[in-house]
């Protein structure tokens, strides 16, 4: 018989370690997306509310979601930036191995523009859609 304590379900447990592994990148990726901004933090967290919410910016965890279907790691750090007016999203991870690759992100589109880093096939998923 399984036990009807959702502390002990081996789905919660996953999901816990998977909460704690991702607080300390989640975090790391706010703050920076915070520093994206030259205007106060204030600010720069509505501006970046209202891009989100008006569609000029995909979400963050869209990006992610994206990331995790298709390559194995660790995020270490998020950026937003500007370069030439257009908003992109560097997304950079730690793979098994201990590779580092860094992931570049149409901010608009949510589209991948490109990837740098050694071994980024070794990080690649088995049956992650391209």
């Amino acid at each position: 018989m399984l036990c009807s304590c959702s502390a002990w379900h081996p789905v919660a447990m996953m999901n816990r370690r998977l909460l704690s592994r991702l607080r300390l990148p989640v975090l790391a990726a706010l703050l920076a997306l915070l520093a994206a901004f030259p205007a106060p933090a204030d600010e720069a967290w509505r501006d970046l509310h209202e891009a989100v919410r008006e569609g000029r910016v995909v979400p963050l965890t869209k990006i992610l979601d994206w990331l995790e279907a298709r390559y194995a790691g660790q995020v270490l750090e998020v950026e937003l930036e500007r370069d030439d007016g257009r908003m992109r999203y560097e997304v950079e991870m730690l793979g098994p191995q201990g590779q580092v690759v860094e992931f570049e992100f149409d901010a608009a589109s949510g589209e991948l523009i490109g990837m740098e880093g050694v071994n980024i096939n070794g990080m690649r998923r088995e049956g992650g859609a391209e």
